[in-house]
């Protein structure tokens, strides 16, 4: 067996890179051999990081030059009650039941990651409001992951050329991406011009894979045949119209990954007996909030923390973390309505236009984040093929209504100071 002091001594020495350890030790003592060239060359100990409940090799695919693990605190919220049949309790309201059944329906527990205190607490009671009204539908509404590459031509005749053909041959496009993957299906692409620059914009289903890496391989061998046949030279695989992992526009409306909308009519009774507020109040506040102070802010997203959740889920899940920002773009609405008896009722929705999610590949195959994905049963891949991503999205968008039931009632009641006093953090 390889001695750490050996392999530490040997980089010290230039003899080795700190990225070739693995290839010359098995992957806990490449990561140990690592982590004590950093402690003596920083003094820092590292006993902590170091101390990590899964083999090195299980995250051999989703890091380079480890040292340890990061542990983040996981908490469960829950039961998360999603109404996954073709009509909710409250359908006669409900903007989600002229849709057909959804991919999640049941109670579920919800694994949240995250070192926000009193976050768990919050979107637990939103929960318990929301399963004690019958639950909420959810519903993912569209599915696209995309890459958008970047090509060079002399100018618009050659763009239009190029537009054409590609509108044209969808077909051999197809072919061509879906040669290099046994799972993804190319959707669409469009087209767009901006001078002498023309922009694909790839979109496919991924299935279960949040599928980044999938659909940029797929488009590679897509753009090979777009150079072949056109006038067009490749500049970049990803030209930014995609969007990934930044605020983008186009994200927010076309929608990239899943879009997935969640809403529950909550009685006004319920509403004044556990948020201790009224439906007409977190209306308003979510309308002077939520919308008119968004818009005045110019957000791209419309919501009060939806990305809280978001983010506390990735991170136990295992998702793309940075992929977040594209979550962000969540619209919540929240609307009174006045039943016969003259009593008022809260409308409470939001819609998620890009969520990115998979339940295998990526991190999601890390034993935590993996057993994270056993709490929901939602590990590997779902029979249909994406439907368990397209669950997992639909319990995540449920979460999400939760925290901003909660956060906004919080506002409304001015209990969000309080709150927070005596939870201590």
């Amino acid at each position: 067996m390889t001695d750490p002091e050996d392999l530490v001594e040997r980089v010290r020495e230039d003899d080795l890179r700190i990225h070739e350890l693995e290839d010359h030790a098995d992957h806990d003592t490449a990561v140990e051999a690592r982590r004590l060239l950093i402690e003596r060359e920083t003094g820092t100990d590292l006993e902590t990081i170091g101390d990590y409940g899964f083999p090195a090799e299980a995250a051999d695919s989703t890091i380079e030059n480890m040292i340890g693990a990061a542990q983040i605190p996981m908490g469960v919220v829950g039961p998360v009650a999603v109404n996954g049949e073709e009509t909710s309790p409250n359908s006669q309201n409900s903007a989600s039941s002229a849709n057909d059944g959804g991919a999640a329906s049941g109670d579920y527990y919800l694994p949240l990651a995250t070192t926000e205190g009193a976050l768990l607490a919050s979107v637990n009671r939103g929960l318990g409001v929301i399963r004690t009204a019958g639950g909420a539908a959810a519903r993912v509404t569209k599915n696209g992951m995309t890459r958008a590459p970047v090509f060079r031509v002399e100018g618009v005749v050659e763009a239009a050329e190029t537009v054409e053909w590609v509108t044209e041959n969808f077909e051999a496009l197809r072919e061509a991406a879906e040669s290099t993957t046994s799972h993804g299906e190319l959707l669409d692409v469009e087209p767009y011009v901006v001078g002498d620059s023309v922009y694909l914009r790839f979109a496919y289903d991924t299935k279960d894979a949040m599928g980044m890496n999938m659909v940029t391989i797929a488009t590679g061998e897509a753009c090979e045949i777009v150079e072949a046949e056109t006038p067009a030279s490749l500049v970049a695989l990803s030209g930014n119209l995609c969007s990934d992992k930044k605020p983008a526009a186009i994200n927010a409306v076309e929608g990239r990954g899943r879009s997935v909308t969640a809403d529950v009519l909550v009685p006004g009774e319920l509403v004044e007996e556990r948020l201790h507020t009224t439906a007409d109040a977190i209306a308003e506040a979510n309308t002077r909030k939520n919308l008119t102070g968004s818009a005045k802010a110019g957000s791209l997203g419309f919501n009060a923390h939806a990305a809280n959740v978001v983010a506390a889920a990735f991170l136990a899940t295992g998702q793309d973390e940075a992929q977040v920002v594209e979550a962000a773009n969540t619209i919540t609405t929240m609307d009174a309505r006045e039943r016969e008896d003259g009593t008022t009722d809260l409308y409470a929705s939001v819609s998620l236009a890009s969520l990115e999610v998979g339940t295998v590949g990526g991190g999601t195959k890390l034993p935590t984040q993996s057993e994270a994905l056993e709490v929901l049963d939602l590990r590997g891949g779902g029979d249909p093929a994406g439907s368990n991503a397209d669950a997992l999205a639909e319990i995540i968008a449920v979460g999400a209504l939760a925290g901003e039931l909660s956060l906004l009632a919080a506002l409304a009641s001015r209990h969000l100071a309080s709150a927070h006093e005596d939870l201590g953090r």
